[in-house]
């Protein structure tokens, strides 16, 4: 598994974006697809709301990727 730690600017990162922040995917608009595919879990539970709020210290997994959302 491959694990990729995110740094919290703020209070959140949409989930769209925060793919595209750790390199997943090349855009936001790619992220909603991928998130719209039902292949994102975040703390274990599948999300598909494309713009979920991510916060510092939760767990997002997309297939053998998991990445951790830290507080700056």
């Amino acid at each position: 598994m491959q694990k990729l730690s995110f740094s919290l600017n703020g209070e959140f990162v949409e989930l769209n974006q925060l793919l595209k922040l750790v390199g997943i995917c090349e855009s936001g608009g790619a992220g909603k697809v991928i998130v719209a595919s039902g292949d994102v879990s975040v703390d274990g539970q599948q999300e598909l709301r494309k713009t979920a709020k991510i916060r510092a210290g939760q767990i997002v997994r997309l297939g053998d990727v998991e990445i951790r959302v830290l507080a700056d």
